[in-house]
């Protein structure tokens, strides 16, 4: 027996991996951010913060146990507006991010930094 069924996980895992990193690019793309720095760890949470409009040392709220969950929910609220969109589609950046950011990168939403 071919193990063909495990093989297909892992290509469907891969294409859903690339889909979810092309729509975060395309996030930081729009909110005229380098599309690339979505790949560097840590240096992508402090654009997120610059993208939201919060200061660079957030970063460091984000290695506080508890507090690093209400910075979290914060900066997609703030991400959200910025996009144009409600605190409700905040939470979901936050719950189902998965979802909501394939909506900001590939939708009709746009940046605005005033916001």
């Amino acid at each position: 027996m071919s193990d063909s069924g495990g093989t297909l996980l892992i290509l469907l895992y891969l294409a859903f991996m690339i889909f979810i990193l092309a729509a975060f690019w395309k996030v930081f793309v729009k909110a005229g951010q380098p599309g690339w720095a979505c790949l560097i760890p840590i240096y992508n949470a402090y654009i997120m913060l610059k993208i939201a409009g919060r200061p660079g040392w957030w970063l460091i709220l984000y290695l506080v146990p508890l507090v690093n969950i209400v910075i979290a929910i914060l900066v997609s609220v703030d991400i959200a507006r910025k996009f144009g969109r409600g605190v409700g589609f905040g939470i979901g950046l936050i719950l189902l991010g998965f979802i909501f950011y394939p909506i900001l990168g590939f939708g009709s939403a746009t940046y605005n930094a005033a916001a």
